[in-house]
């Protein structure tokens, strides 16, 4: 028995990072190939464009919501076991979705379950990345493939979409996820967990529903703001109050000694605080991007599902590029100067897409903009999770797994929610400049983010103590 354990190992890191990868893929691509379904789902299940993006938004925020308590249970139950359950669940979910008779019925499937199996099988993507891969170029590298697959699933969501939804129906999208959850399921039969499971570990029930709750409220107020702006304050407000209530309960059992949800010191470690803004930034001006674009070519310039999805391939092979080329770029320039130059490329492509839309009629007017932003985006999305998660040791994976992954399917969440929102109240040019404008704002605030990042390549003493073997502190 020994003796076949090296065999295993040798193939296990391979088949480890293909079965992470191509998980990473499948729930990006879930966010945004709805997106070029939004006739064919409204007129099929007769709803709405407001109805699809409330399916789109409540997946994202379920996520988002969820990926702090999915974090967690990795610690309690294993990484593997959480990764296994979470793709059951979603496959039970794309399956719901294709069989769907109603607009209920498919946000139960690809909203809830979907939402919940992404939950629980993301964390365990991150934290087996990690701890597979020591050292910052094997980590940079593998990082690229996983956030390369990412970005692809979501950059080539609306163009695969839109090809089986004019090929066959936009149902087959959902089947055709069911079938690649096969291919992983497979692929990760032999993976192994570097970390032992810990049945003691306790859960913060009370703290999941708070920080649940706290995520959900806030982005249903911004769902509401082109119906009831008091709505919209009220639910903000709500949820604030929510959210602040779980971190004083964290806190508090945190110096109590007992394990909270969520370590409140997590956030005293500046420069992850900052990567995680510039995450969380990234996702929302993608997703946003991905959902304006898309109903705005749909309703506005009446494009069909394959030209709506074949008008994102540049954004499509801009982010393969850049993405694939992760581990070269971080061994020449530092994690700062890549994120810094994503978003100045990534506002560039925003200014494109708004001004060139405004003076020509064809498709192309697209083109070089969504190219834009699919190179900034592969160029800053493996450096802001590398330096996140290589603040802290191995024992705070998970806690910071889960944090990381809910910062960005929130900002996912946001873009959808913001910009969707903003277009959908007018379908006219006016409303799309409008709410472009609006991600390169917060293009903006994630460049200013970045440039608060240190200068030097590492990432501080903290990630040379853990270079050298030496554990790192609780921060």
């Amino acid at each position: 028995m020994v003796e076949s354990i090296p065999p295993r190992q040798a193939a296990g890191p391979g088949r480890a990072l293909a079965a992470l990868a191509l998980a990473q893929f499948i729930c990006s691509f879930a966010g945004s190939n709805m997106n070029v379904m939004i006739n064919d789902i409204s007129e099929d299940l007769d709803t709405t464009v407001q109805g699809v993006q409330v399916a789109i938004t409540v997946f994202l925020v379920v996520m988002a919501a969820l990926m702090i308590p999915g974090g967690k249970l990795t610690d309690r139950y294993g990484r593997k076991r959480c990764f296994l359950t979470g793709l059951t669940v979603y496959a039970i979910g794309a399956l719901v979705s294709a069989a769907a008779p109603n607009l209920g019925v498919l946000i139960l499937g690809n909203s809830i379950f979907e939402g919940i199996g992404t939950a629980l099988l993301i964390p365990p993507v991150y934290i087996l990345t990690t701890l597979l891969h020591p050292g910052q170029t094997s980590r940079a590298r593998a990082f690229g493939i996983v956030m390369a697959l990412g970005g692809i699933g979501a950059a080539a969501g609306p163009l695969i979409g839109g090809l089986i939804t004019t090929g066959i129906s936009w149902r087959a999208a959902f089947v055709f996820q069911a079938l690649v959850i096969a291919v992983i399921i497979f692929l990760s039969r032999r993976l192994d967990d570097p970390l032992p499971p810990d049945p003691t570990r306790s859960f913060d029930v009370v703290g999941a529903i708070l920080s649940a709750t706290g995520l959900v409220l806030v982005v249903m107020g911004i769902l509401a703001a082109d119906d009831n702006i008091w709505l919209t304050i009220g639910l903000l407000v709500l949820g604030a109050g929510v959210l602040a209530w779980f971190f004083h309960s964290a806190s508090a059992k945190e110096a109590s000694g007992t394990e909270p949800l969520l370590s409140v010191g997590l956030f005293h470690d500046r420069v992850s605080n900052l990567g995680l803004a510039t995450q969380n930034i990234q996702w929302l001006m993608l997703m946003g991007t991905s959902f304006t674009v898309s109903a705005y070519l749909q309703t506005v310039r009446h494009y069909d599902a394959i030209q709506t999805g074949v008008v994102f391939t540049a954004a499509t092979l801009g982010l393969l590029a850049t993405s694939l080329a992760a581990h070269r770029l971080a061994g020449r320039r530092s994690q700062r100067t890549l994120i810094m130059t994503g978003f100045i490329v990534c506002d560039a492509g925003v200014v494109a897409l708004v001004a060139l839309v405004q003076t020509i009629s064809s498709a192309w007017a697209f083109v070089p903009g969504l190219l834009l932003i699919g190179l900034g985006l592969g160029v800053m999305l493996t450096p802001s999770v590398n330096i996140v998660q290589s603040q802290f040791p191995e024992r705070q994976q998970g806690e910071i797994s889960g944090l990381s992954r809910s910062v960005s399917n929130l900002g996912s969440s946001f873009g959808t929610a913001i910009a969707g929102t903003i277009l959908v109240s007018g379908l006219t040019t006016g409303a799309y400049a409008v709410a472009m404008i609006t991600l390169a704002v917060a293009g903006l605030g994630g460049l200013m983010a970045a440039t608060c990042l240190p200068r030097a390549p590492g990432t501080g003493a903290r990630a040379a103590a853990r270079s050298a073997g030496v554990p790192g502190r609780k921060t």
